[in-house]
């Protein structure tokens, strides 16, 4: 008779398999489901901007219930130092709300009705997630410290007596273990200090010396983020109880929207987002007694919404997507869409019926839009039906699996699509051969595309490769349906590569100005030599890190320069493009006018980029073939971080 033996699975899975995580252990092992992706800093959702998000928080929710009106930030290298001047966390319980999950005062709706953060969570995943964590509470004259590491408490120091304001001081450096070669990029961290300043009239934040403070709320906003010369006309600016709204039409393409919900920035939108952009098109409709096409009415927009509602739901712990939802928790209040509508129906209503002269500025622009759409219209249909066809078989595009615009799926993962644009079959071969097939596409150019600076929107249809280029990305109505969350430009480290570059820097800039804004646009940093002996390989993106390896390899070690990214093999690009892949995001200072760095950079040869160029121009000696070839570079480029 034979014997019956367990299966492989039931002999491996027992009550040995079963593990129970503490709160430490869980975070660090799952860290994607507390603070989304990790990142190494070079994008803005990137989780050490997170971190200090989460801090801050608490120091607003402070602010927001009339304790303190100044919070200090600063940030050197790694460590990060806030501090609020509120109420300070109760003595007796500093340790517990920075080391034991759903554990705070905000499971107290009456003391903090309209909170950022509801879950007890964020605090607690800063400290998991750092080589150093150390809060310090002050209350009435004295104090409290406790210092972490991972987690872990090291040091429990008594309650001494203190003479300073109350308060909040925490400290912290993100854990390099897990944020792997990250560095805090300036720009960003300014974007995130500024928003808190627009959503809270008021608040003086001091970060690193510097104050940011706002008396006029959205409106400030939208003047950092647009160029005042594009206004069509006035800001709209419109204040309710829980709801503030601005908005204004520009001479940009596309639409740029900024979405807050409880001081919180929803990158990603939600709820309140949709039902603003229907708002808008449903009271002008009214208005005019015309109905416009809704394209037609929100082209060039560019606005920002901030709501607060009780017990907000968001899709997500990092709080990047609102969903549906009442404004209370009260089943007969009403829902975020039908709050925003009445409110936008009866305001805006009423200034357009008060400011004349804006609601004519209004209707100019969106009859221009309608003049614009239905120009381009035949071509338009042209040139889809094109790329419809070609989309069963293009060559220029090799696809992914897994899309940024997908109804299911990981989040995170999502957040990692990624289409590599390149020059060349050479280039896009190695790019297609180490590339990951889930997550990673490629866009081949052939050769140098068109500079479109002062052109019309035609030329994306009528060009045969920007019109498959936009159709891959999926943004002709927009950056609702865009596949791949960052678009990275792969070009080769020469004089031809930097011009490609540019020509597609211009071809984003000009048409769809607002994937830049939103921090899509990246440029890919490999390298341009390799130091190698018998025993080591070194990679170096710059003269000073190949001196420095030649140094540490000796004056034998082979030394490789690479020109085109056609030179690197299949094997090597593989490092350059994995989850550690260098990226240079390509960043709009407040001072950039769109406009003006295009004619400056692409439009005809102007006297002052003449200058310029003769001023930076900058000889160099080719150090790969060792010969008196000469190689002149022109250093100069697009603003970049």
């Amino acid at each position: 008779m034979a014997q019956n033996t367990p299966s492989p699975d039931n002999s491996t899975y027992n009550e040995d398999s079963i593990r129970s995580l503490d709160w430490r252990e869980h975070i660090r092992l799952r860290p994607g489901m507390y603070i989304g992706k990790l990142g190494d800093g070079s994008a803005q959702d990137d989780g050490i901007y997170v971190l200090v998000k989460e801090v801050v928080d608490n120091c607003i929710d402070e602010f927001v219930m009339g304790h303190g009106k100044r919070i200090e930030i600063k940030i050197e290298d790694h460590r990060v130092s806030i501090r609020d001047f509120g109420r300070g966390i109760p003595l007796g319980k500093v340790i517990d709300c920075v080391s034991k999950i759903n554990t705070g005062a905000k499971y107290d709706s009456e003391a903090f009705k309209k909170s950022v953060g509801l879950n007890g969570v964020g605090t607690k995943a800063v400290n998991a997630l750092s080589t150093h964590f150390s809060v310090k509470s002050t209350r009435e004259g004295k104090s409290k410290v406790a210092e972490f590491h991972q987690g872990v408490l090291k040091n429990d120091l008594p309650i001494v007596d203190e003479n300073a304001k109350n308060g909040t001081f925490v400290v912290f450096e993100p854990d390099n273990s897990i944020f792997k070669n990250y560095r805090f990029i300036p720009e960003y961290l300014e974007e995130q200090i500024w928003n808190y300043a627009f959503l809270n009239a008021g608040l003086t934040i001091n970060y690193n010396g510097r104050n940011f403070f706002s008396n006029k709320g959205l409106y400030d906003l939208l003047m950092r983020k647009v160029n005042e010369e594009s206004l069509r006309y006035p800001i709209i600016h419109l204040k309710g109880e829980d709801i503030e709204v601005a908005f204004s039409h520009t001479n940009d393409y596309g639409e740029d929207y900024y979405s807050f919900v409880n001081g919180q920035y929803t990158t990603q939108g939600g709820t309140h987002l949709a039902a603003f952009r229907e708002a808008i098109v449903k009271t002008i409709r009214d208005f005019y007694g015309k109905s416009f096409d809704a394209a037609d009415i929100r082209q060039s927009i560019a606005g920002a919404i901030a709501i607060k509602v009780q017990e907000p739901v968001f899709e997500s712990q990092t709080k990047t997507k609102l969903g549906s939802q009442n404004i209370s928790p009260d089943s007969d209040s009403p829902s975020v869409r039908h709050f925003i509508n009445d409110f936008l129906r009866r305001e805006l209503d009423n200034y357009l019926h008060k400011n004349p002269t804006v609601a004519d500025a209004i209707l100019k622009r969106i009859l221009q839009s309608e003049r614009e759409r239905k120009e381009i219209s035949g071509i338009k249909k042209i040139a889809n039906e094109r790329a419809k066809k070609a989309s069963v078989h293009n060559k220029k595009l090799r696809d992914c699996r897994i899309h940024f615009d997908d109804n299911k799926g990981d989040e995170e993962v999502k957040r990692q699509t990624t289409i590599f644009i390149t020059e060349g079959d050479s280039a896009s071969g190695s790019l297609t051969k180490a590339r990951n097939v889930q997550t990673q596409a490629v866009f081949s150019l052939r050769g140098k595309p068109l500079n479109c600076f002062n052109q019309t929107k035609k030329v994306v249809y009528e060009n045969e490769e920007f019109n498959l280029l936009f159709h891959a990305l999926n943004i002709e109505d927009g950056l609702d349906g865009l596949r791949f969350n960052r678009i990275v430009l792969a070009t080769d480290a020469d004089i031809d590569g930097m011009h490609i570059r540019l020509l597609m820097m211009t071809f984003f800039l000009h048409f769809f100005p607002d994937l830049v804004k939103k921090g899509h646009l990246h440029i890919l940093e490999t390298p341009l030599f390799r130091v190698r002996n018998k025993k080591e390989t070194i990679y170096c993106y710059s003269e000073e890190e190949k001196q420095t390896a030649t140094d540490k390899l000796g004056k034998q070690a082979e030394i490789t320069r690479f020109k085109g990214l056609g030179e690197i093999s299949p094997d090597e690009f593989g490092q350059f493009i994995d989850e550690n892949m260098k990226l240079q995001p390509v960043i709009l200072n407040k001072s950039t006018s769109i406009s003006d760095l295009l004619t400056y950079y692409m439009g005809k040869n102007t006297r002052e980029r003449q200058e310029f160029i003769i001023d930076n121009l900058k000889v160099e000696k080719d150090a790969v073939e060792d010969t008196n070839k000469i190689e002149v570079t022109v250093q100069g480029n697009l603003e970049t971080a």
